[in-house]
């Protein structure tokens, strides 16, 4: 599921602080009435639309490490790819 876009929410809000019902507004912008209530109740909680932070734990790798990471990969495939190619000569006379 693709998260809303700021500007999107905002609209939403202001339709709805206008007077417009959740229905027609849902049904305006194109999205469902649970949208519209999330994004009423999110503004009115957080004074806020901007997204959420994505849950879960942070990277364990740092961009250092992931560079270095990606060469050494890189690095394996291009050996496993020169390899296979030697190995798979053609044997019929």
């Amino acid at each position: 599921m693709r998260a809303y876009s700021t500007d999107l929410k905002e609209r939403l809000v202001r339709a709805v602080a206008a007077g417009q019902p959740m229905r027609e507004a849902a049904r305006r912008f194109g999205v469902a009435v649970n949208t519209v209530k999330r994004a009423v109740v999110q503004q009115r909680e957080t004074g806020s639309l901007e997204r959420k932070p994505i849950p879960g734990c942070p990277r364990r790798i740092g961009p250092e490490q992931e560079a270095s990471l990606r060469a050494r990969l890189e690095a394996a495939s291009a050996t496993s790819a020169a390899s296979a190619g030697m190995g798979a000569r053609d044997t019929r006379a």
